[in-house]
């Protein structure tokens, strides 16, 4: 994985993402055993040669590892929207950069709820360090003039 992360910045990539897919299937004690020591393996060969590149982690259903998840090394958490991002700012602290953290069934409602949420979203993550983004991809069916207006009023916020 850190070869293909270094094989990938070499290549221009100016930031990457983990996806941890299996991480929160384990116990807190197991996360601790067999997938944190080789996360921060990773982190630790990446920033060996690519020190500036940027690695965001995201495991879906994270909640209940947000504290270790942060003990990887990696500069972003990604959090899914099943986390309130001001309760993940708390237990993460704000030297690490949050990602985040839009429900992505949001879109299904309408502009100004979309654009509330966003703003709700953006207000809980404060304004340092965090990326906005959805939770989680984008839904099938999900209509894409409600996509475009996500990124509109992304695009709209200053911090």
């Amino acid at each position: 994985m850190a070869n293909y992360i270094c094989y990938q910045a070499d290549n221009g990539a100016q930031v990457v993402q983990i996806f941890d897919s299996w991480a929160t299937e384990l116990s807190p004690v197991d996360f601790e055993e067999f997938s944190l020591p080789y996360l921060k393996y990773i982190v630790v060969s990446v920033k060996k040669t690519h020190p500036n590149l940027p690695l965001i982690l995201y495991a879906s259903g994270s909640g209940g590892l947000l504290e270790r998840l942060s003990l990887s090394g990696v500069d972003v958490i990604s959090l899914d929207w099943t986390v309130d991002i001001a309760e993940a700012r708390r237990r993460i602290g704000r030297d690490i950069a949050v990602q985040g953290n839009v429900d992505p069934g949001a879109l299904f409602g309408s502009k100004d709820f979309i654009t509330k949420r966003i703003y709700d979203t953006v207000s809980k993550a404060g304004n340092n360090k965090h990326i906005l983004n959805l939770g989680h991809g984008v839904l099938l069916g999900t209509p894409e003039d409600n996509v475009a207006h996500f990124f509109e009023v992304a695009k709209g916020i200053r911090y």
